[in-house]
């Protein structure tokens, strides 16, 4: 493995020896151990921007399966770089916040980190996977660690809820993206995401390439809360308020942005690509802001806003598609609208993972994130109420901060769409500037209900379960750091230009950079008079007039019943398929073994019999039949007449002998037909089986002469004599029919040669069928431990009793 390598598996390498460190250490607080990791990898992928900058790619191979085109292949280019810098300097600033929130007295911290880990390498996985099937691996790692962070509070049933809920949604969206993986793989032969984008001309022409786009898209809307898949990620906000800030600004949400981003340029020259890109995300933009406002959770504000700007960023990288159908490259809409989600990206993770710091410390220090009970906290938590400030401005657009830049920026490429004379962009393409306004008004109201219902206003200490205060210096450490990020990317934006940013887009859109030239990123605040800006005025003006009238308006979220919310179709949907499932298995599950015979040999002559008809295979071939003997006559009729007596027998120990005749009789065929090894195998079965009968029923009364005879039933019979005639005929048939060549030619020439034994059905067992004799052996041991535990658990009852 090459440094790469072990830089994406060393979070989950560290994360082994956090339990240790925990117990070792119980005085110091673990995140301190843990603070070391992310600082040290922020450090090590710091050093690829010199690389990334001049256009230049790493890449590294660790083989895997390659039969099969599974290796683990780390491929570093300006896309994934950005996303390893966000992955690790947030989670390094996550790291530090949560050592001063969670109480090293009160917390399970061993498990909390184990999972925060697990998560970081997760997203470094995915981002830094050139390989799909590599990636898909990583992609489910995040829905089942994000699954843990969210539910680490497991006593809490909201916790429990919300964890479920995610993991349901995301890992929905995370099978139908492995089925699109492998109808790409159908298509192209590659798993690899470079090879799929230089055959992407190719792969336009197939019949299975709008399947795979829509399942693709699937897993991407679903990971990064895309309508109406959005709504698990605000009952993710149960989770600890560091897995808040780390899931919303960094990771979880942030992996489906990555996925279309980097899924672009093989699906970006469809029209339905940009339409469900675009049209999901700028509607998403829209329905989380609007529904933002209505809460009264200081992190349920987070949460839709984390959902709206989402939608913002993959409205982007919608838009940001049309360009392939346009040759110039000068004042192409696809780098300005893909320039403005590269940006927003960043930003977004500056004010918002310090927006929910600063929310965890107001649950931290006032016992409560319900607006309704908070109010002037300005004077008492100055330093808090200024990050805010900061985070919350720059989240609504609000010079002179960085989110004023690429929200200008956002509204250009939305305006822009106009211009274009595809896919009826020019006409239709009017939803885009419309939405975009819309949803960046009600992006101002929640803002300013953010700072403003919290800070100012009436001191309401009475409703309060603490006395507010400023938070320690250790708590605000982070979130200082990320709202200076926050003024020095509005003021200096282009200090992430050169070096960051048109890497990444470089890597959205690989045709549309020639050899030696770069992407134009200079970002500036001035470009006069413009839409834009006009834009930007309308959002400001509307949405302080819509923010004083909100008591008179804000009735309007409750026109709709909250039976008709998505949360209540998936409340429903869920409720009514346990309860579905619950029938159905109560319906078939009757306890009785003769039940659940008459489905298995039902559903055996269906299959058989339409096995038969499909192939059409039915046929009779008396030819090269070897004569038959008195001997096999006369084993044949006893096999018959010992099966009779089974079911007619009057007494058990008659059935048992009978039934132990049928199995001898059975091993003399074994021994005609020279098959010695089965012949000896059926005789130790034989004795063993009777011997264990015996013993069974020796505890059991004698049959009573009284007892009920079972009536004849028709069906039963129908079934029998079904399954007799349907497997006597598939026997005919496959000696009659050769539908394929025979395995046994391959056996006998490699048995030797290849497994290096005489005996070719040991060899067969032990080594072509390894794995199989493997999995039986591990089942009879399972069954073995099984009854060792019951037998000593009723021996200490006993004892007890």
């Amino acid at each position: 493995m090459t440094l790469l390598h072990w830089a994406i598996v060393s979070p989950f390498l560290f994360a082994i020896l956090i339990p240790f460190l925990y117990k070792a250490f119980r005085n110091v607080h673990t995140g301190w151990f843990v603070l070391l990791l992310p600082v040290a990898l922020f450090t090590y992928f710091f050093q690829f921007i010199s690389i990334t900058k001049n256009g230049d790619t790493v890449k590294e191979t660790l083989e895997w399966m390659p039969s099969f085109g599974i290796n683990f292949i780390a491929y570093v280019d300006g896309l994934g770089l950005l996303f390893a810098l966000l992955i690790t300097g947030i989670g390094a600033l996550v790291v530090l916040y949560s050592i001063y929130y969670l109480d090293k007295k009160k917390e399970q911290l061993h498990n909390f980190y184990v999972y925060l880990m697990m998560f970081m390498g997760a997203m470094l996985g995915v981002v830094l996977s050139d390989n799909l099937i590599v990636l898909y691996m990583f992609w489910e790692f995040t829905s089942i660690s994000s699954f843990l962070l969210i539910g680490y509070w497991y006593h809490r049933e909201r916790s429990r809820y919300g964890a479920q809920k995610s993991m349901l949604i995301t890992v929905f969206g995370g099978l139908s993206m492995l089925g699109g993986f492998l109808l790409l793989y159908l298509m192209s032969g590659t798993f690899s995401v470079r090879e799929l984008v230089m055959q992407s001309d190719q792969l336009m022409t197939e019949a299975l390439f709008l399947p795979a786009l829509l399942l693709v898209l699937l897993g991407a809307f679903t990971k990064s809360a895309q309508f109406p898949f959005h709504i698990w990620l605000p009952d993710a906000m149960e989770a600890p308020t560091p897995v808040s800030a780390y899931l919303h600004s960094a990771t979880m949400v942030k992996a489906g942005i990555y996925l279309v981003a980097r899924m672009s340029p093989v699906f970006a020259e469809s029209s339905v690509w940009l339409w469900l890109v675009g049209g999901f995300g700028i509607f998403t933009l829209f329905w989380g802001s609007f529904n933002a406002v209505k809460q009264t959770d200081l992190k349920g504000i987070l949460a839709f806003s984390t959902v709206s700007q989402l939608g913002l960023i993959m409205s982007l990288l919608g838009v940001g598609a049309a360009a392939l159908h346009y040759s110039q490259l000068d004042e192409n809409i696809y780098m300005v609208a893909t320039l403005a989600a590269v940006f927003h990206l960043i930003n977004h993770a500056t004010f918002k993972g310090s927006l929910f710091m600063v929310v965890g410390i107001i649950d931290h220090e006032t016992g409560t994130r319900d607006i309704r009970k908070l109010g002037g906290l300005m004077n008492f938590m100055p330093i808090t109420f200024t990050i805010a400030m900061i985070g919350a401005f720059s989240m609504a657009g609000l010079p002179p901060f960085n989110g004023f830049l690429s929200k200008e920026m956002f509204f250009t490429g939305m305006v822009r769409v106009l211009e274009m004379d595809i896919f009826n962009l020019d006409t239709v393409g009017m939803i885009f500037p419309i939405l975009a306004w819309v949803g960046s008004v009600f992006t101002f109201i929640y803002s300013m209900i953010l700072v403003f219902k919290t800070f100012t206003g009436k001191h309401q200490p009475e409703k309060l379960e603490k006395k507010p205060h400023e938070a320690p210096l250790g708590m605000l450490i982070s979130p200082i750091i990320l709202a200076s990020l926050v003024i020095i990317f509005g003021f200096f934006p282009n200090i992430l230009s050169e070096r960051i940013i048109a890497p990444a887009v470089a890597s959205i859109t690989p045709s549309l950079i020639q050899e030696g030239h770069a992407v134009e990123t200079h970002i500036s605040f001035w470009h006069g008079f413009t839409p834009e800006l006009f834009m930007t005025f309308g959002v400001i003006l509307f949405g302080i007039l819509l923010y004083l009238l909100l008591p008179r308006w804000r009735k309007i979220y409750s026109w709709v019943p909250e039976r008709f919310t998505l949360n209540s179709f998936y409340d429903g949907g869920l409720i009514g398929t346990e309860r579905g499932a619950y029938n159905f298995t109560k319906g078939y599950m009757t306890g009785f073994i003769r039940t659940y015979l008459v489905y298995i040999f039902s559903f055996l002559i269906a299959v058989l019999l339409f096995s038969l008809w499909f192939k059409g295979a039915f046929a009779i071939n008396t030819d090269d039949l070897a004569p038959i003997g008195v001997y096999e006559v006369a084993i044949a009729l006893l096999l018959v007449i010992s099966s009779v007596t089974i079911l007619f027998a009057k007494s058990r120990l008659t059935s048992i002998i009978s039934l132990g005749a049928a199995g001898y009789t059975v091993s003399l065929f074994f021994v005609l037909f020279r098959a010695p090894d089965l012949a000896l195998t059926q005789l130790v079965i034989e004795t063993v089986s009777v011997a264990l009968f015996l013993l069974c029923f020796y505890h059991l009364p004698p049959l009573s002469r009284h007892e009920e005879r079972m009536r004849f039933k028709l069906g039963n019979a129908l079934i029998a004599i079904g399954v007799g005639l349907v497997v006597t005929l598939f026997a005919i048939s496959a000696y009659s029919t050769k539908l394929s060549d025979s395995i046994s030619s391959y056996y006998i020439k490699n048995v030797y040669e290849e497994a290096g034994g005489k005996n070719m059905v040991n060899v067969i067992l032990v080594d072509f069928r390894g794995f199989d004799t493997l999995f039986e052996i591990c089942v009879l041991a399972i069954a073995a431990l099984g009854i060792f535990s019951m037998i000593k658990l009723r021996l200490t009852r006993g004892k007890e009793g």
